[in-house]
């Protein structure tokens, strides 16, 4: 039996944000983009289908897995400083706290619903994490059309960032779905999740995952990011690459693909058993996060490279491509994005990422199971 794929949106526009007039965060960017992938893939012809589901509110005890719970409490209940707000870049309002809560918790469920499907997927074929390459049982995607606030730490936030979607969802995987290790028999396939990765495309580095998994190997962080586009101290991801700014698509697509190919044939683990004989290769990562923020295009207000449309494109096309050879479940988050006085580009951008996910998924064909 071969399962052909499995697509998931969760979208957290219902909450809604009244911003300060002039504020230069384009928060009604994500019911635009929601609206522009819904209507892309309900009048499609494509072969998957692909609900949209209201992300729902993560709970204080999934952000305390990642955050301060005295952090937590004081952002929930309106105690932050003035000085902690200007540093996140928003007023506090309960509206916002909903909308933080929801961009979360969407990831949370993004996340929980493809693994789920993949074990599910596994179950049911009994083969786990079998190297058999005719089967597509971990096409399971899903993906939040929001999130991606990679600049939150553990007690702070920065950059438009109040919690880490990404760690809580990654802490809370880890909690949910240990690994269990088929040491007693070695013909036993392991369960559960190993490793982690979170592949971060935003135009600044993904500073808060960087610090907030530093040192944990069970999550690997991997940054791509503008060289002269920090806003804050650097901080160390498992793996930063910076290019300069201006950069265009050639260097930016040849420099990722490189990197790619360079983790795909990292040894992260020892394939030797005790006797020092060569084992079977474990696959190096069970679940992949992609930050696919599209502030690298050439039009965004904020962002300091030169990527044309086309070349997002065939960005978002390798990390697909990349997590259909690791074998792993993905989850998309949306990232950062800040349209100038013609938001056009960076509203097809961001609509692209998803639109394009469905379509490589859509290529495997049917689900007939």
């Amino acid at each position: 039996m071969s399962y052909a794929a499995h697509m998931l949106c969760f979208t957290s526009d219902v909450w809604e944000v009244d911003m300060p007039p002039g504020h230069r965060f384009p928060m009604s960017k994500y019911k635009k983009v929601r609206k522009a992938v819904q209507t892309h893939i309900n009048d499609s012809e494509q072969q998957i289908q692909c609900d949209f589901r209201v992300s729902p509110l993560a709970t204080f005890e999934q952000i305390s897995t990642t955050h301060c719970t005295e952090y937590i409490r004081r952002y929930l209940s309106g105690h932050m400083t003035e000085a902690e707000n200007r540093n996140i870049g928003f007023p506090w309002t309960l509206q916002h706290v909903n909308r933080t809560l929801s961009s979360t918790g969407g990831t949370l469920a993004a996340a929980c619903d493809a693994y789920e499907e993949y074990i599910r997927r596994c179950n049911t074929l009994e083969l786990d994490d079998s190297d058999d390459q005719t089967d597509n049982a971990h096409l399971c995607w899903s993906a939040h059309v929001a999130g991606g606030t990679h600049h939150a730490f553990r007690d702070y936030g920065e950059g438009f960032c109040i919690f880490s979607d990404i760690a809580v969802a990654a802490n809370v995987l880890l909690q949910k779905f240990p690994h269990q290790s088929s040491t007693a028999d070695p013909t036993t396939k392991s369960k559960g999740i190993r490793r982690i990765l979170i592949i971060d495309l935003d135009v600044h580095q993904g500073n808060g995952n960087a610090a907030l998994f530093q040192g944990n190997d069970k999550v690997q962080t991997f940054s791509v990011h503008c060289r002269s586009n920090y806003f804050s101290k650097k901080e160390h991801s498992d793996l930063d690459i910076e290019l300069p700014a201006g950069s265009t698509d050639d260097t930016y697509l040849t420099t990722l693909k490189h990197w790619l190919r360079r983790i795909e044939e990292h040894p992260f683990d020892d394939d030797s058993d005790q006797q020092g004989k060569k084992c079977q290769r474990q696959k190096p990562f069970d679940f992949i996060f992609y930050q696919a923020g599209v502030d690298i295009h050439k039009d965004d207000r904020l962002g300091r490279l030169s990527i044309s449309q086309e070349g997002i494109s065939k960005r978002n096309h390798l990390v697909f491509d990349f997590a259909d050879r690791m074998r792993a479940p993905l989850v998309i988050c949306m990232g950062g994005g800040y349209p100038k006085d013609d938001w056009a580009p960076i509203l097809t951008a961001h609509a692209g990422v998803y639109i394009e996910a469905h379509q490589y998924l859509s290529s495997f064909g049917r689900d007939l199971t």
